[in-house]
Parts: C-alpha cells; structure tokens; sequence
C-alpha cells in the first residue's frame, strides 16, 4: 500500500486504520491539511476500516502550526484563508466519518493538534499529556474550529479562560473539564483504543456502525420527533435485512 506523502504515517490492523502524525521535532503541521479528505477515504475505503485511531510519531500527539510556516503563509492572506479553510474541511470531514474516531494524545497537544483531538469522536490522553491553546500568547486565536468545537464539549467560560488564558492543561484539568474521556498511563493509550475500536465494531456489519452514528448525531442536527422518526426507519431496515439474512442461511 502506498502511504500518503508529507506529514503522516498510515497503517490498519483488523480493520481498524491508523493515522500517525509524524512530522519533525513535535509533528508541528506544516500545513493545515495534512491529509485530503479523498486520500484518507480511499486509505479507509481500501481497508475496509471500521474504526480510525488517530495518534502522533514520538513523543508528542501535534504542537499545533509551526509559526514560521503560519507567517510565510500570512504574507498571502487569500492563500493563508484557502489552507485554514482546507484544513477546516478535513476536521469536518474526520468529525463526520460513520466509523468511530479515537485520538491517542501523548505528550503535548497544542493549538492545531488540539483542534485535530477535538474533531475525533473519543480522546484518551496518557498522564504526561498537555493540552493548550497558546495562540493568544502570540497575538492568534484558534483557527481550525477550536473556538467552535471546545464550547461543544465543555462550558462557555471554561472556554473562554482556556483559549484566552492561553495557559497549559494536564491531563487530570483535561480529564475533569471533560476535554478527554481517560487518562492512562504513558504508553497505554494506543492498546486501549485498539482494544476499543475491536470491541465498537468487531462482528458488527459495517452498515449498523453507520446508521448507529448517524443516529446519534441526528440528536443534534435534527428535532427530536424526526430524529426518532429516522431512529425507527434505520431500526426497521436493520431488522428487516438481519431477518432476510437468517432465514437465508435457515436460521429462522
């Protein structure tokens, strides 16, 4: 299998694929799209991957946007927009994946890495995580959809003082604020998420892994009596199909 070029590393065991960050000194992202959104559907599509982890290389998950790359790129602010809006678009894409997504945080994971942790479905940190938004410290703010994803997860104040504090998180503030949903020991966080993801979608037609999050996501982007509604179609179809299928196999 060909691995895509530039900042990462990809492989897939049983299903499940995996996608490292790994670039020099802290895999700072030189570029905010540091996948497309096709390569990494043809990565998971050729894999038939149920689940994605997504980690860095190293010592450390992403240290966010290398500044001297973020300033080249802001001498054209038309071309900086083109690369923050493409790398929005991955998040988005990676949030609204049908498989579940887990990040497996080491070390630091800052600014634009903790934008990528934030797209992912379920984070698992080790105990040495650190987590920041420090772009107020270099007169920035957010700018992959942190400003917009943390409020999702945690309060509107808690928001505001992390991002406009600029000040560094560990995993247990992380853990407590809800930003992560385990803390682990170091080097723990990978065996976990793998086990995870076998025990989400191990025997599990991939069908019913993408109709159980579409359902869930159906909680916010619907209103509630058609959200229940389209919960009832897919239960209905599902059953309908499982039915077929056993009595097919004179199971029934």
């Amino acid at each position: 299998m060909s691995e895509p070029a530039g900042m990462i590393h990809w492989e897939a065991q049983d299903s499940i694929g995996i996608l490292t960050l790994d670039a020099p000194r802290g895999n700072f992202l030189s570029d905010p799209e540091f996948i497309a959104p096709e390569q990494l559907k043809d990565l998971l599509d050729q894999d038939g991957a149920k689940a994605l982890v997504i980690c860095g290389a190293g010592k450390h998950f992403s240290g966010g946007a290398r500044l001297d790359d973020l300033f080249k790129l802001a001498a054209n602010p038309v071309h900086l927009a083109e690369r923050m809006n493409k790398g929005k678009s991955l998040l988005d894409f990676i949030e609204n994946l049908d498989i579940p997504v887990i990040a497996v945080i080491n070390g630091i994971c800052f600014g634009g890495g903790l934008e990528i942790a934030l797209a992912c479905h379920i984070r698992i940190c080790s105990e040495k995580a650190l987590f920041a938004f420090p772009e107020c410290n270099h007169s920035l703010m957010p700018g992959m959809g942190g400003t917009i994803r943390l409020p999702g997860k945690i309060s509107w104040a808690s928001s505001l003082e992390t991002i406009l504090g600029g000040d560094m998180l560990n995993a247990q503030e992380a853990l407590n604020m809800k930003i992560v949903d385990e803390v682990l020991p170091q080097e723990a966080g990978m065996e976990k998420a793998l086990l995870l993801a076998k025990k989400m979608t191990k025997d599990r037609p991939r069908k019913v892994i993408r109709y159980i999050l579409q359902a869930l996501r159906n909680y916010k982007s619907m209103p509630l009596a058609e959200a229940m509604k389209e919960e009832t179609r897919m239960f209905c179809e599902l059953a309908y199909e499982e039915m077929e299928r056993r009595k097919n196999e004179n199971l029934l």
